[in-house]
């Protein structure tokens, strides 16, 4: 008999320092909190150490950043990073993933 294909468990971290809280990380963590995703588990956690690019979200396993997240982009994450597979490429953390450089 087969099983069925397992899904992947996600830990979204929302950076919960002070400079991401002054930049409103407690609404972005409720919002997340709010999503209705199995296998995502959303978590505030303690400085990430990108502070001048906060509020900053790590998706892990994925091992993905994304900086200057507000809760107006925690619905485009859900869509398609979580749900899809695809890493929203106009949030990504340049510090953690450089834009590719096309060939000339």
């Amino acid at each position: 008999m087969d099983s069925p294909p397992l899904t992947q468990f996600r830990c979204i971290l929302v950076c919960q320092n002070r400079s991401c809280q002054r930049n409103g990380s407690a609404a972005l963590l409720e919002a997340f909190q709010a999503l209705d995703l199995p296998q995502v588990f959303a978590s505030g956690s303690d400085c990430l150490g990108q502070c001048s690019s906060g509020p900053t979200v790590q998706v892990l396993p994925d091992r993905t950043w994304y900086c200057r997240i507000t809760v107006s982009d925690v619905a485009t994450i859900a869509q398609q990073h979580l749900q899809a597979d695809r890493p929203v490429q106009h949030l990504l953390h340049p510090r953690f993933h450089p834009p590719s450089t096309p060939n000339p």
